[in-house]
């Protein structure tokens, strides 16, 4: 059963506060995690990843725009972040090997992910962002227990 959560930022600020929580609440998770991030151009999605992605140490965030894909490593964390907004079709997922970056402690970030049917895993959790200027509107629904999870985690910190 999808639970939806309606968050309103007034900042950017404010938005990556938001993803350095949600990065921090991955930290309790051991297994694959699959994130999408939906919304218009300019909607916030590589903002919210870049800070995302920031949380882990990782200073030098590029927009996977033109490679499809762009992974951070550690020895705590595999994230991979996909931009599917450039596909001409979802089987060039398949060509860079999607499915091996599915592993425990990976976590996949996937911007335009209707774009990538039928390639790319089922969501845990999908993030639906609007707005206008720095302002932002947040939808986040879970679709498995560890978007759940999730969930519940991201409750506990804005309280």
């Amino acid at each position: 059963m999808a639970i939806v959560l309606n968050l309103s930022f007034k900042s950017e600020h404010e938005t990556q506060a938001f993803s350095q929580q949600l990065a921090q609440c991955t930290h309790s998770i051991n297994q694959a995690i699959v994130i999408y991030l939906e919304g218009d151009l300019g909607a916030g999605k590589t903002t919210l990843a870049r800070a995302f992605i920031q949380n882990f140490g990782f200073d030098r965030v590029k927009s996977p725009t033109y490679s499809l894909v762009e992974s951070y490593q550690n020895s705590d964390i595999n994230i991979h972040h996909f931009d599917c907004y450039r596909l001409s079709d979802p089987e060039e997922l398949e060509y860079i090997g999607i499915r091996d970056y599915l592993g425990d402690k990976h976590i996949q970030l996937i911007e335009w992910p209707t774009l990538g049917k039928g390639a790319i895993a089922p969501a845990d959790l999908s993030i639906t962002l609007s707005g206008i200027d720095e302002q932002r509107q947040l939808s986040i629904t879970t679709h498995t227990p560890i978007g759940e999870q999730l969930l519940q985690c991201i409750n506990a910190l804005i309280v």
